[in-house]
């Protein structure tokens, strides 16, 4: 088939085709104008496994995705084809050498690959052409890509290397390998694939190799290990090249102490790594350069890191040009080998860490050796410290969130839990030691903190001005997919304070806290799932995630609190209320996102933890968990709330059971969750009064937002819920779990209303405390005064960040029709509130909602995307009249199509 002389060819993530002969020829293709659809639509985002031209799928058949963008009322995809072949041209000319789908008849817009075995280490091009609501072909041509990786470990030529066996020694391995590309050759590509058990920097001929920090993502590393892929094509040059590693200890040789025991984890070694770099030559020829006993080692400055407390850096011991063609290595040693830290060697296909943002500070000095440095927020992240002085001088940057009194930093809120075994490892301070060369530069390489403040001390005088140092907040950088703007300022502060927290924490897993533990804490990520998917594209970072759980799981189905753990946390902390992660995230993101993968992969490790639930708990009721965790003042059941949590659990396993086509255990966990469900209500539902146990907040609210409460009693226990915070003062006093239901059950259950006046506190204990009192992200504890528990960046209270979404722009998933694929809308038009909007961009475009109120009525703007449609209401308000697009609406429920709609509500 021909093509229209005015088509539209799009690249995709500036894909580079074949031939501008090509291009040149597309002008002349020829396409009857009858099929082609009008040229305001066209195809937009497409992505292979949720990334953009990825490097390293492994998968057997990677997730293609795209969207349609169209402005048109209704607009909608209808159809589309999907061609795959390694030569550029012949795909965008719509030849498929290795899949060729056929025109399929579906609005699908998430379609795995169904063609031919990939090859490994190839480039594959991929072109969608998807057919509009009218029929028609889209005039618009994209073209994307993704490349292959290893495929299988029986691929890897190189071997493990290290440089020593010694656990405890402190200074990081240098590594190099010098080597001749072919001179006579033209290098037409060059990959490097690089697997390490610790952490690592990559560096060719002096330059390192990408942007990233903190490779390769935490795992169980005996039990499954990330390797990296690179382009490093630019990199290279005919003849004498260099490739440096400086590897890390990271999680894999812990040498601080703490108490949860990493320094005793199964897997502790000294880092090791192995590596290919893959060269290919215009004339079709490969060399490959592996990993072995000729590289050479020797040891680095970085005398001491410890992911968990700092790095200590000797300038004095620097090598210059280590990494480069020319140096002299003789005096270094031959590498060793060592074995493969585990026989699962899988490809890194998520967002990387990166530093994100870069932040100034103001300084304060007390004295030519003492400066405090002050950032505007608090983050995680590192520090960049520029400096003249003498050779030898000893400096410490202390990294804290606090200050004393008298201006220093103060650690006493996150070092509770460190238990050094001498001096020489001081918790977050970096020590920097001054080779006396002129202006010199010191930032950290295998560590991160949590910190506002940085107080530079020294052993002998030196100048510091705030241009001497930088920060920079990092974490796993996913893209954004939310936007939160009201009337309101502390609301606003308060959705980019849990932002700022959630980010803090995501470092290719989702932690509590990015200072005094760093772990992957099970409660605090389930809690905050909604909000980290309502803004943020997050999806990769999870299915990574859940696979760490399935390697901790154990064999009866167990699993620890933290994850990935060195086996701290299967004694404790880990019942139902924390560890329903397996069940949850899944879940969730099954909802966000309309791809079941998450769920197929774990659906074996759902059940099994639930069939250990049922096991010990043969009366549908569990006390194991820690319950409403660091409530405001009063407890509530526990029993309660960790039986709630095993009902959710079954009937998210029922639900997957169903999406699965497994119907016996669709039975089978239907049942079981009706059997909890009836556990609970008898032993804690009154049902003369409407009130569970003893009528705590979380107590009324959890079985409201879980779906526990009998259809007939629902009125009554929000009626309850409502006095209890109004007797309250409309003042919070939940815990972890609580904070998870209490604004949700009163917005959906007629007390929207309510719910904002808890959510827009500004007095203690409430968000809004926190805000007014200076905080930039969200905290461990309501009193900002406790004398524990009092970490200043966790993601635990999280919640608001995602009922903002739900509650007062209504955008919610419609479980019947996951991914947003029908958006339920149902905006509170809350009282106190004149103006909000949030958008969310979904898998099918970006959904809007937004409003603002006038003396007699509220306006009300919302764009659904192209593909999608939504069901819209609106709370029942005596003598309202609802106008859309100017026509009076008797429903109070509309469905629409996608479109950007204005409705009028007078009251």
């Amino acid at each position: 088939m021909g093509y229209k002389s005015n088509q539209k060819i799009k690249l995709m993530g500036s894909i580079k085709i074949k031939s501008i002969v090509y291009l040149l020829g597309l002008v002349y293709f020829i396409l009857p104008v009858a099929v082609l659809a009008k040229p305001n639509a066209t195809i937009v985002k497409m992505r292979c496994e949720y990334l953009v031209n990825p490097i390293g799928v492994d998968v057997s058949h990677p997730r293609l995705t795209w969207q349609m963008s169209d402005d048109r009322i209704g607009a909608k995809q209808t159809a589309y084809q999907i061609f795959v072949g390694t030569d550029s041209t012949e795909v965008a000319n719509g030849k498929g050498t290795h899949w060729n789908s056929s025109k399929i008849n579906s609005d699908h817009q998430l379609i795995k690959y169904n063609g031919k075995e990939l090859a490994p280490f190839t480039v594959y091009f991929w072109r969608v052409d998807i057919w509009d609501k009218d029929g028609n072909k889209l005039e618009d041509v994209a073209i994307s890509k993704f490349e292959t990786g290893m495929k299988s470990m029986s691929n890897w030529q190189g071997t493990w290397i290290s440089d020593v066996h010694d656990v405890n020694l402190k200074p990081a391995p240098y590594f190099r390998k010098a080597f001749k590309s072919a001179e006579a050759k033209k290098i037409k590509s060059a990959r490097a694939y690089i697997a390490v058990a610790g952490l690592y920097e990559l560096t060719i001929n002096g330059e390192k190799v990408s942007d990233h920090s903190l490779d390769p993502i935490y795992t169980r590393f005996d039990r499954r290990n990330l390797y990296v892929s690179y382009d490093v094509t630019k990199h290279l040059k005919n003849g004498e090249n260099v490739l440096g590693v400086l590897l890390g200890n990271g999680w894999y040789n812990h040498q601080s102490t703490a108490v949860w025991f990493f320094e005793k984890a199964p897997w502790r070694n000294r880092p090791t790594f192995c590596m290919d770099t893959r060269i290919t030559y215009e004339d079709g020829s490969v060399e490959v350069i592996s990993t072995d006993r000729n590289w050479k080692t020797a040891l680095s400055p970085v005398i001491f890191n410890s992911i968990y407390t700092a790095e200590h850096y000797d300038a004095r011991l620097e090598q210059a040009n280590w990494d480069k063609p020319g140096f002299d290595d003789k005096k270094w040693k031959s590498a060793i080998f060592r074995s493969a830290p585990s026989q699962n060697i899988v490809s890194q296909m998520l967002h990387p860490i990166r530093q994100v943002e870069e932040l100034k500070a103001k300084v304060r000095k007390f004295n030519d050796s003492t400066y405090v440095f002050s950032l505007a927020k608090n983050i995680s992240g590192v520090s960049k410290l520029k400096v003249k002085g003498e050779r030898g001088t000893v400096i410490r940057l202390k990294h804290g969130e606090r200050l004393l009194k008298n201006g220093k930093v103060d650690l006493s809120n996150i070092d509770y839990h460190f238990r050094p075994t001498d001096d020489k490892d001081p918790f977050q301070t970096d020590i920097f030691i001054l080779s006396g060369n002129g202006e010199e530069t010191f930032m950290p390489r295998f560590n991160y903190k949590g910190f506002q403040y940085v107080e530079v001390t020294s052993s002998q005088p030196i100048t510091l001005t705030e241009q001497s140092l930088t920060a920079y907040f990092m974490h796993s950088d996913v893209p954004a997919s939310g936007k939160v703007s009201s009337s309101n300022q502390t609301l606003d502060k308060i959705w980019e304070a849990t932002n700022s927290s959630y980010l803090a924490n995501l470092f290719g897993y989702p932690t509590d806290c990015p200072q005094r533990e760093k772990n992957g804490w099970t409660g605090d990520a389930h809690i905050a799932i909604e909000t980290g998917l309502y803004n943020f594209d997050g999806i990769t970072i999870y299915e990574k995630w859940l696979a760490d759980h399935r390697d901790e799981q154990q064999p009866n189905g167990v699993l620890p609190a933290i994850i990935p753990t060195g086996g701290w946390g299967y004694e404790w902390a880990n019942g139902p209320d924390w560890t329903s992660t397996i069940a949850i995230i899944p879940w969730n993101i099954y909802l966000f996102y309309g791809d079941t993968t998450i769920l197929s992969d774990n659906y074996k490790n759902i059940k099994l933890y639930v069939d250990h639930l049922d096991e010990i708990s043969p009366n549908g009721l569990t006390t194991w968990g820690l319950g409403d965790w660091v409530p405001v003042k009063t407890k509530s059941s526990v029993e309660l709330t960790s039986s709630i949590y095993f009902f959710v659990d079954a009937t998210i396993l029922a639900k997957t059971a169903k999406l699965l086509n497994k119907d016996a255990d669709y039975q089978k966990y239907t049942a079981l969750a009706s059997k909890i469900k009836d556990a609970i209500n008898k032993r804690y539902l009154n049902k003369t009064t409407g009130m569970y146990a003893s009528g705590t907040q979380t107590e009324l609210s959890a079985p409201l937002f879980w779906g526990l409460v009998p259809t007939e009693y629902q009125t009554k226990v929000a009626e309850n819920l409502f006095k209890k915070v109004e007797a309250d003062g409309f003042k919070l006093d939940v815990g972890l779990l609580g904070t998870k239901t209490i604004l949700n059950a009163l917005s959906e259950n007629g007390y929207a209303d309510a719910a904002y006046k808890i959510a827009s506190q500004e007095t203690y204990p409430s968000w809004g405390w926190w805000i007014v009192n200076g905080a930039t992200t969200l905290y461990e504890n309501w009193n900002i005064d406790a004398p524990r528990d009092i970490s200043l960046n966790h993601i635990m209270f999280g919640e608001i960040g995602a009922w903002v979404y739900k509650a007062l722009g209504g955008i919610k998933v419609d479980p019947q029709s996951p991914g947003f694929k029908n958006v339920l809308i149902n905006p509170h038009f809350v009282e106190g509130l004149n103006k909000f909007s949030a958008s969310h961009e979904s898998p099918y475009g970006t959904i809007i909602s937004s409003w603002e109120k006038s003396k007699k009525a509220i306006s009300y703007n919302l764009t659904i995307p192209p593909n999608s449609t939504a069901t819209v209401s609106f709370d029942a308000v005596k003598n309202q009249k609802i106008y859309l697009n100017g026509k009076s609406q008797k429903a109070n429920e509309i469905n629409l199509e996608a479109g950007v709609y204005k409705f009028k509500i007078t009251r």
